[in-house]
C-alpha cells in the first residue's frame, strides 16, 4: 500500500511552502487508495504550540485535504531512544561535546583553509575519562557515524542523485538538552509507519543522504523520494522571507478560494499548463509527479485572485447559499441577485457588499452636462417593484422624449443608479435595486 504523510512542525502557522509538500504527498496517496498520515512534528517542546497544531488542521480541512490519521513525535519518544540504543550497539552513534561557538570557530578555521566545514570526529578521540569529564561540565550531543561512501538514490523530480559522504557533516540526531532532532525522529516514523514515498522541498536533498543511511543502519526499508523546486517570488526573488505573509490563513482571509489555490499549487512547477479544477477528484486524476521540474518555481499570489473569481463564477447558487443568506438578501429574491453579481464578484465577501449595494443604493454620480437629462430620465422611472423588462422599457422612453441614443443615453443613467462606470447588466440590476437615491433629485 501506498502511504504518505505531512510532518509540519506546530510552531507556526502553514504557508504556501508548507501546501506544496503537504498537497503533492496527499494526492499521490489519494492517486493510489492509499494512506495520507498527518505528522506533527513537535518534539520541540519550548515553540510547539497546541494553537498552532490546531492551526494546521483546520487549514487542512479548509482545503478539504483529509487524513486517515494523525501520529506526535511528542507521544513516541520511546520509539527515538530504543533507535538511539540500536544506533549505539551498532558502533553508529558517538557522543560529542563542542559547543556552539567551539564548532562555529573550527568551521571558519576551515573555511580559512580552504576545506569544506565538515566535522572532524574530533569526539571520537576522546578517552573514557575526557568523556566524563566533559560530561560533568556540559550536555553531550550524540551524532550519526556516517559511512564515508557515496550516497546514491533515484530521485522522483530531481533524477539520479549521489553526493560523497565524506563532505557532509555527521549529523546531531540529539541535542544535549535531550531532544531528539528532526533527522532521527523522522527516519524511525517513516520506518515504523511504514511510509513508502516522501516527498519535500530541495532543501533536504542533503537530509535524505544522511536518512538513507540511518534507514539502513536501523534495518529499514528505504521509501521513494522526491524532492520539488522551492518557491521563489514573480520575478525570481527569494520568497522565504515573506512566507510569514503568505500564510494559509492570510489567503483565506483574503478570500482565496480552496479550490482556486489547490488548482495553482497541482500545476505550479509543471510542464502542464495552469488549469482551474472544480474537485478533489479533478486534481487527483491530473497529477503526475513525472511533470515536476527541479527549476525554482515562481510563485505570485496576485494569479489567485482571477482563480478565485472563476471559480465563484461557475458556481450555482446552492454552493453559495449561506454566503448569499448571511448577506440578508430575501430568499424570493437569492437566485436572481446571484444571477446579477457572479460574472462581478471577486471573492465571497463581495456578495455582502453587493447586497449592500443594492440595499442602501448608491450615491448618484452626474455629470455636470447631464444633470437636466437625468432629472428628465428620472421623471420617467415607474415606482413600484420591477421586473427585467423595466430598464429596457424605461430606456426607450427616455431616447424617445430626449433623443439621446448609444453610450450618450445609457452611461448618464448607469452612473446616477449605480454610481460606477461598469457592474452588472442594467436589466438585472433595476429590479433589485432596493433604493434609487438618485430619486433624490427629483426633490
Amino acid at each position: 500500500m501506498t502511504i504518505t504523510r505531512f510532518a509540519p512542525s506546530p510552531t507556526g502557522y502553514l504557508h504556501v511552502g508548507n501546501l506544496r509538500t503537504a498537497l503533492f504527498n496527499w494526492l499521490i496517496a489519494r492517486k493510489a487508495g492509499g494512506q495520507f498520515i498527518l505528522r506533527l512534528d513537535d518534539t520541540d517542546p519550548e515553540r510547539s504550540k497546541q494553537e498552532y497544531a490546531d492551526a494546521i488542521q483546520a487549514d487542512l480541512e479548509w482545503l478539504g485535504l483529509s487524513w486517515d490519521r494523525v501520529e506526535r513525535q511528542s507521544e513516541r519518544l520511546d520509539r527515538y531512544a530504543a533507535a538511539a540504543d540500536a544506533l549505539r550497539e551498532n558502533g553508529r552513534f558517538y557522543e560529542a561535546f563542542e559547543t556552539p561557538t567551539e564548532l562555529d570557530l573550527k568551521r571558519k578555521k576551515q573555511l580559512n583553509m580552504g576545506r569544506p566545514p565538515v566535522y572532524d570526529r574530533a569526539a571520537l578521540a576522546l578517552g573514557a575519562e575526557e568523556r566524563d569529564t566533559l560530561r560533568a561540565e556540559r550536555g553531550g550531543h550524540w551524532r550519526f557515524k556516517l559511512e564515508h561512501e557515496r550516497i546514491e538514490w533515484a530521485d522522483g523530480i530531481l533524477g539520479d542523485i549521489s553526493i560523497d559522504a565524506a563532505s557532509v557533516s555527521d549529523p546531531v540526531l540529539i541535542r544535549g538538552d535531550g531532544q531528539v532532532l528532526y533527522t532521527l525522529a523522522s527516519v524511525v516514523d517513516d520506518t515504523e509507519m511504514g511510509v513508502t514515498h516522501v516527498v519535500r522541498g530541495s532543501d533536504h536533498v542533503t537530509n535524505t543522504a544522511t536518512q538513507i543511511q540511518i534507514i539502513e543502519a536501523l534495518g529499514g526499508q528505504l521509501p521513494a523520494f522526491a524532492h520539488h523546486s522551492l518557491l521563489t517570488g514573480p520575478k525570481g526573488e527569494a520568497l522565504s522571507k515573506r512566507l510569514g505573509t503568505l500564510s494559509l490563513r492570510d489567503l483565506r482571509a483574503a478570500g482565496v478560494e480552496p479550490m482556486a489555490l489547490l488548482s495553482l499549487m497541482a500545476r505550479l512547477g509543471s510542464s502542464d499548463p495552469i488549469e482551474l479544477r472544480h474537485s478533489h477528484q479533478e486534481l487527483i486524476d491530473g497529477f503526475d509527479l513525472d511533470r515536476f521540474g527541479a527549476a525554482p518555481t515562481k510563485f505570485d499570489e496576485a494569479d489567485l485572485f482571477p482563480l478565485t473569481a472563476r471559480y465563484l463564477q461557475s458556481l450555482p447558487l446552492e454552493a453559495v447559499a449561506e454566503d448569499v443568506a448571511a448577506a440578508g438578501v430575501p430568499a424570493d429574491k437569492a437566485q436572481d441577485f446571484w444571477d446579477a453579481i457572479r460574472e462581478n464578484t471577486a471573492t465571497r465577501a463581495g456578495i455582502a457588499e453587493w447586497w449592500a449595494f443594492f440595499r442602501d443604493g448608491a450615491a448618484p454620480v452626474i455629470e455636470p452636462e447631464d444633470r437636466e437629462f437625468v432629472v428628465e430620465a428620472l421623471r420617467l422611472l415607474p415606482e413600484g417593484p420591477l421586473d427585467r423588462d423595466a430598464w429596457g422599457k424605461w430606456t426607450a422612453e427616455v431616447k424617445a422624449a430626449t433623443g439621446r441614443k448609444g453610450r450618450g443615453l445609457f452611461r448618464p443613467l448607469r452612473l446616477a443608479l449605480t454610481g460606477r462606470e461598469k457592474g452588472p447588466e442594467m436589466d438585472r440590476v433595476l429590479p433589485l435595486l432596493q433604493t434609487i437615491r438618485a430619486r433624490e433629485l427629483l426633490g
